[in-house]
């Protein structure tokens, strides 16, 4: 079977995504299964999870409050950044940490010390292997030339922002884009040349997330507090367009040349936008979405849910939830391990 074969089946209603298998499900295992990754920064893991049948494979602990991860282009190693705290407004120095996971042992290899830059948050990779860290504590963004091996880090390039949680890297690895929290600001950096000055624009309050369109020609960005997703020329740092949302815009992933996707965990739904900032379709979940992985070949969102502690599936071509599973406690960032051909 096919999955356009079982969404039919199922019918033009949504499926609950309190689920923990369906027929979704049920096709996805006979085709050989995929893994995801899911970090679950309130019980302190990383898991393993067949996205099929929804169970847990392996258990990764770690030390308190992992937060973000990114996934090697051989998907070899899992790099997860040790935020240390719960939230960005607890109280506390974090974590001062890079864990490398083993994705084919399921174990940890090894941690890299970040210290003194603690509160390691925002993760990223280059096309060239290249992994970037950043420290929300000391507004610093780390790069590492060769993560597999290197014991702490190969640079570091301030950012001139002010609780600085995310940031969105050029393929390159030549450009970040990086949030500032309590600043409210993003700052352009040149993570392989501290000598050339951020470049920064205040798009609104409470920046946190943003991502590049697929030419790189504009960053988009949502401005939490401002309940704004804003378009933000990505060589000028300047504000082409700004867009209302009605909610809190706390997650923005490119699907397309054309299009956007954005959590929003105020009205706890999942939002298609065009690149011309025009809302085209929600999606009501049963959580707050905290993040999402999408596939790398299928039109399908593994959306991870706060508060119910589960992972929705969701088909991207008709915005629908079609399986879910249960996960242990505050499932965020995740990453999607396609099964061998």
């Amino acid at each position: 079977m096919t999955r356009r074969t079982v969404i039919k089946a199922a019918g033009a209603g949504t499926l609950a995504s309190g689920l923990t298998t369906s027929a979704w499900g049920a096709s996805r295992e006979a085709e050989g299964g995929d893994t995801l990754v899911v970090v679950e920064k309130s019980s302190h893991a990383v898991s393993f999870y067949d996205v099929a049948s929804g169970r847990r494979l392996e258990t990764v602990r770690l030390p308190d409050y992992p937060h973000e991860m990114v996934v090697d282009s051989r998907r070899r190693f899992a790099y997860v950044g040790h935020y240390g705290v719960r939230m960005s407004s607890s109280v506390g120095e974090g974590g001062a940490a890079v864990f490398v996971i083993d994705l084919v042992a399921r174990s940890l290899a090894r941690t890299i010390d970040t210290r003194p830059f603690r509160r390691i948050h925002g993760m990223g990779m280059d096309r060239d292997g290249r992994l970037y860290a950043l420290s929300e504590e000391k507004a610093v963004l780390l790069g590492f030339d060769a993560p597999a091996t290197d014991e702490a880090p190969s640079r570091a390039v301030p950012t001139h922002g002010v609780k600085t949680h995310l940031f969105t890297l050029s393929r390159d690895g030549e450009r970040a884009y990086v949030t500032g929290l309590l600043s409210h600001t993003v700052s352009l950096v040149r993570p392989h040349d501290a000598a050339v000055p951020p470049l920064l624009v205040t798009p609104g309050q409470l920046p946190e997330s943003s991502c590049l369109s697929r030419d790189e020609k504009t960053l988009f960005v949502g401005a939490r507090k401002s309940s704004a997703l804003v378009a933000v020329d990505a060589r000028t740092m300047k504000v082409r367009e700004s867009r209302k949302t009605g909610g809190d815009p706390l997650r923005v992933y490119p699907l397309d040349d054309d299009r956007l996707l954005v959590t929003d965990i105020a009205a706890d739904t999942l939002t298609v936008w065009s690149t011309d900032l025009r809302p085209i379709r929600s999606l009501q979940l049963d959580g707050k979405p905290a993040a999402v992985s999408l596939h790398p070949t299928e039109p399908l969102a593994y959306v991870s849910l706060l508060g119910t502690n589960r992972v929705a599936v969701v088909d991207l071509e008709r915005l629908t939830v079609v399986g879910g599973f249960g996960t242990q406690l505050e499932p965020d960032s995740s990453a999607l391990l396609p099964a061998a051909p």
